[in-house]
């Protein structure tokens, strides 16, 4: 994300008018710095430009990616992409489109102007773009409503996704239309609202930390005669991310845990991918996942991919801001329940209410709803089929503790034909090793660890005065259980 720069389409006054000259001056200078050299061509997605969807109050762009084949209702998933972007340049490295053939989805790419911002952000800072039923907002979700009304979309299975500003616009999407979507991943993004009181740049870094139930408080406020259920949230971030820092990934499980009226401590860690990203997991009361926290080790600002063929693999690091790691987008897809969501042979439909009856060190016990007409079950972990039972529950054995594991069932007629899958859920068995963190104390307050108080460091769940507030002073933290910080400088673990 680059210093926003506001929308040069209003009307300001002339010092307004200076201070933007010289704020776009600074934004091309690191424009140039960080953009580098022109990546190589390469053969791009199949997008089609959208001219007609609404009075298009924002401005914007609509881009769509329609899969050759796609089921009956579809999903469809929202895609915003970061500064000096554009929707073909998201769509050619994101690895979505790959997905969206897989999975059946219908890619929604909605994208910004220089007209709009000089840097191709998009306005998450200002109130004419950030709130319900104006400017950049409201464009989107007219995006949102003509892909339901043109393809027969499924309107309860409705996601957003973007990366740094438009990861900050996924959180201005999931604030202020709650009852559009059914849930979003904040790829490098920020806290709704957070310029309501602070300028973008120190929202960006070094954040601000306000009490989860100030920040829920900001959400409710976008919509406040919503009474529904408030969307599921994923939030990723790098561990070395500059520009929007990861204290901002922190305050977003803050305000959404609490809106959700969760804990602000996981109920399961793990580590997911070939870099092992920690994947924090915050659970709903029917044991859903309403929450998840990845954090990347080893890469700044950008969206994480994994570029390759398999099955867990996506995306292509041919663009500045797409980071080789892990893919992300495989993940997000995951969490929204789109994975194995395409049809399969069978005319059953697939089942629901999948959840757990049990989780130990070596198994996990897993329940759903009937299906009419079903003759058994198959069960998948990770992708695979693992079993197959007569009834409406299941026992997986012979796992490892402290192992994360993903199972989707779907019914099956006479004929032991398959149709599609469930939903999927995300199971972690118990038993896991208490993780260690070195860090300066200022360090350790940016990830999550510990919070500040009268120039202070402090524990967070122990609340052990850490030192002085800085990058001098340094401490290793014991994690154990999950959220709760020891400090361990004698050893760990």
């Amino acid at each position: 994300m680059h210093r926003p720069s506001p929308a040069p389409r209003r009307r300001r006054n002339r010092p307004a008018r200076l201070t933007i000259r010289l704020l776009t001056v600074v934004a091309l200078v690191l424009g140039a710095a960080l953009t580098g050299p022109a990546p190589a061509a390469r053969a791009a997605v199949p997008v089609t430009r959208v001219a007609d969807f609404g009075s298009n109050p924002g401005q914007l762009n609509m881009y769509v990616y329609r899969p050759a084949s796609l089921p009956a209702h579809p999903p469809v998933v929202v895609a915003l992409h970061g500064c000096t972007q554009s929707a073909q340049v998201y769509a050619d490295n994101s690895g979505l489109p790959r997905l969206a053939d897989r999975d059946g989805f219908v890619l929604v790419l909605a994208e910004t102007t220089s007209s709009n911002n000089i840097q191709k952000c998009f306005n998450w800072f200002q109130t004419t773009d950030n709130r319900r039923g104006q400017g950049e907002a409201l464009s989107i979700r007219q995006m949102v409503s003509h892909a339901v009304s043109a393809y027969g979309a499924d309107p309860g299975r409705v996601y957003v996704t973007g990366l740094s500003a438009g990861g900050a616009m996924t959180s201005v999407m999931l604030a202020t239309y709650p009852d559009v979507f059914a849930a979003g991943a904040v790829v490098a993004g920020l806290p709704y609202d957070c310029t309501r009181d602070n300028s973008p740049y120190t929202c960006m870094n070094p954040g601000v930390d306000l009490a989860p139930s100030a920040w829920a408080q900001r959400v409710r406020d976008a919509y406040p005669s919503y009474d529904g259920p408030w969307p599921r949230t994923a939030i990723w971030y790098g561990q070395q991310d500059t520009t929007v820092v990861p204290l901002n990934a922190a305050e977003l499980r803050d305000q959404w845990t609490a809106l959700q009226g969760l804990s602000q401590t996981p109920a399961r860690t793990s580590v997911i991918g070939p870099d092992s990203t920690r994947h924090d997991e915050y659970l709903a009361a029917d044991g859903t996942v309403a929450v998840e926290v990845d954090a990347v080790p080893g890469i700044g600002h950008g969206t994480p991919v994994e570029p390759g063929s398999g099955d867990r693999q996506c995306g292509a690091t041919g663009a500045p801001y797409f980071l080789g790691s892990i893919c992300s987008s495989y993940w997000i897809a995951r969490f929204f329940g789109l994975e194995g969501s395409s049809p399969g042979g069978g005319s059953l439909p697939a089942p629901t209410g999948l959840a757990t009856t049990a989780v130990t060190g070596t198994g996990v016990g897993l329940r759903w709803d009937a299906v009419s007409g079903a003759a058994d079950y198959a069960v998948f972990r990770d992708g695979g089929p693992v079993g197959t039972t007569s009834g409406t529950s299941y026992t997986d054995t012979g796992l490892t503790a402290g192992t994360t594991h993903t199972y989707a069932v779907a019914a099956r007629d006479d004929a032991g034909t398959a149709g599609p899958r469930s939903g999927t859920i995300t199971v972690t068995t118990t038993g896991g090793t208490a993780a260690c963190w070195t860090g300066s104390n200022y360090a350790h307050v940016q990830a999550g660890r510990a919070v500040t108080g009268g120039g202070y460091t402090y524990a967070k769940g122990t609340n052990q005065n850490m030192g002085l507030y800085n990058t001098f002073v340094t401490h290793t933290l014991k994690e154990s259980p999950v959220g709760t910080y020891t400090i361990a400088d004698g050893g760990c673990p």
